[in-house]
């Protein structure tokens, strides 16, 4: 299957260099070993043939050259530097790598202006060009990670999560970051799942596994880094008394989330996080996904901004219900924004008085990304 950013690689390795993040088993040295001609113009800096021929400079003369973690070698971005401006005319050169990548190329400004950056995302409803409940719900069941959605399993599916996530402590964890007691992470993540969809407690956390504040706050930003979770901010201005800290969490590897409602609205978190990320690093928009909540306890979901304003407002819920009163609210006094309540097994469609489109998932999710 041909992954949704193909084409933007192609458009952008005509003019710079192309960095591809993104999580670890995401698709992205299957997408990126898809473009070359040969495999000889692929090279990865773990195999030491590999990075003997790197080191030396010895590359076929192959019109795109794929550099896989790259980023391990300690000079990687002098190196970079020196390679494309010496030969940029002579070869397109696409560099993979997951958190290490997204996080140490922010280490000097020695490549500036000489690649782009994209993000690859699991798969989605549009990506993945589902029509029928049957295949949103394959979705929910199965993960959009490759592997196991296209086994088609759930016992598969399981094991592939549990296997990722010792994969995560165990290497790209160990590698990044210096965790003295792997254990207890180990129990922070699997105790996040059951938070999903609620505004985040660090302090109840602290009480629950006996660890330090500054510990978990440290910590979550490592699981941030190396793409278990991402976090959303809440969103408020001036005309709405929105609460101001407290984030919520969700996890790129959803099938961790047991309660069905509260997955369907990680898969939801998900898919508009992916269509943000792809709007930013495509188009230079300055986008946002955030939620709402108030402090007289009206809540919507998901709140996308572009240059700070609300452009989608979008409540999920697991089968069809009245419009969420915080919807309302919120369109009310952003009526210029797009407003949604999408459901995962509700078969309702119109649009409400207030204009809110009231509609199963799909009607949104296949018109992203």
């Amino acid at each position: 299957m041909q992954r949704y950013l193909r084409s933007q690689i192609l458009d952008d390795l005509k003019r710079k260099m192309v960095f591809l993040g993104g999580p670890r088993q995401v698709g992205k040295t299957t997408l990126a070993r898809s473009l070359l001609r040969s495999d000889s113009a692929y090279f990865n800096w773990d195999f030491g043939e590999h990075r003997e021929k790197i080191l030396k400079m010895e590359f076929p003369r192959q019109p795109l050259l794929v550099l896989d973690e790259l980023h391990k070698y300690r000079k990687w971005r002098n190196y970079l530097k020196g390679f494309y401006d010496v030969t940029g005319k002579d070869y397109r050169i696409l560099v993979t790598g997951s958190a290490w990548l997204d996080y140490y190329r922010f280490g000097g400004d020695s490549l500036q202006g000489r690649y782009h950056y994209l993000r690859l995302h699991p798969f989605s409803a549009a990506e993945l060009r589902s029509r029928t409940a049957a295949g949103l719900m394959d979705l929910i069941r199965l993960s959009g990670f490759p592997e196991p959605f296209l086994a088609g399993s759930e016992d598969q599916a399981r094991r592939w999560s549990r296997e990722h996530r010792q994969f995560l402590l165990q290497q790209e964890l160990r590698d990044l970051e210096s965790i003295h007691d792997l254990g207890q992470m180990e129990l922070l993540m699997l105790r996040l799942p059951e938070l999903v969809g609620s505004p985040l407690s660090i302090n109840a956390l602290t009480e629950d596994l006996q660890i330090s504040h500054k510990t978990i706050a440290r910590w979550l930003e490592i699981l941030e880094r190396i793409y278990a979770i991402f976090r959303l901010a809440p969103f408020g201005a001036p005309r709405i008394r929105a609460v101001k800290k407290a984030q919520k969490h969700y996890h790129f590897d959803w099938i961790v989330i047991a309660d069905q409602g509260p997955r369907f609205e990680n898969v939801i978190a998900a898919h508009l996080l992916k269509w943000v990320h792809f709007q930013i690093d495509t188009t230079g928009h300055d986008m946002e996904l955030r939620y709402f909540r108030d402090t007289d306890g009206r809540e919507v979901d998901f709140v996308v901004l572009r240059s700070r304003r609300p452009l989608l407002l979008v409540e999920a819920r697991w089968s069809d219900s009245d419009v969420a009163p915080g919807l309302r609210y919120l369109k009310e006094r952003f009526p210029e924004a797009a407003a949604w309540q999408i459901s995962a097994t509700g078969r309702k469609d119109y649009m409400s008085r207030a204009g809110i489109r009231v509609a199963p998932a799909l009607e949104l999710l296949s018109a992203l990304v």
